[in-house]
């Protein structure tokens, strides 16, 4: 089984969440990858761009893949796993950004102000610096449906019910109406930083378990 994390938006391949989870599998001496989904340029990130580059690393190596995603990451292994049924094997999705529509909220000023200026100044956590974004990270995020989304493989959701930046019952409303979902609500915010031991334990029993066992 090879993993692969996805971080989130404004977030980075060294971010808390990713560097907590490439020690836990790199000492269980499990292939790991963290892709730079804000190469070569965070200003004009696209979904299309971050699905080319995690489609690009499922292809680059062989055997099953499991795709760890966080936030807008999880929104993306979500397209992966459906570009790529044949090799994604299971998804943990940590407050998963499944509506593309939601990233409206990111732009004070409406979607109209954004789309005139081509700019939207965020915080790149990161980076540690603002950065303008392009219009087209909106417009392009709406080409793609993880609402709807019609997943086979085995998946794990955990959802802070704390969370400000993902609806909490949008997620466990998507979680509940599929039987190959397991979810785990948790009292946590949108970062879930104060889970992650307790999310590690579910999440090496649900990687690691063979996959007929996934589903009771």
């Amino acid at each position: 089984m090879r993993v692969i994390y996805l971080h989130g938006f404004a977030s980075s391949a060294t971010s808390s969440k990713a560097t907590f989870f490439n020690a836990k599998l790199t000492a269980r001496g499990t292939p790991v990858a963290i892709p730079d989904l804000n190469e070569p340029d965070f200003g004009t990130l696209t979904v299309t761009r971050m699905l080319r580059e995690v489609t690009g690393a499922i292809d680059g190596g062989s055997g099953p893949v499991a795709l760890i995603g966080a936030s807008l990451g999880a929104f993306v292994a979500v397209q992966a796993a459906l570009a790529r049924p044949a090799l994604v094997d299971r998804l943990v999705l940590l407050a998963p950004a499944l509506d593309a529509d939601r990233l409206r909220d990111l732009a004070p000023g409406g979607l109209d102000a954004w789309k005139a200026t081509n700019a939207l100044n965020v915080v790149h956590y990161g980076y540690g610096r603002t950065i303008p974004v392009h219009y087209e990270l909106y417009a392009d995020a709406r080409l793609y449906d993880c609402v709807a989304a019609d997943l086979a493989m085995p998946v794990q959701v955990f959802q802070g019910r704390r969370d400000r930046a993902v609806d909490p019952e949008f997620v466990e409303g998507w979680s509940r109406t599929r039987p190959n979902v397991e979810l785990h609500m948790l009292d946590d915010d949108h970062q879930l930083l104060g889970s992650l031991e307790h999310i590690w334990r579910e999440v090496e029993s649900f990687l690691f378990r063979p996959a007929y066992q996934q589903i009771p």
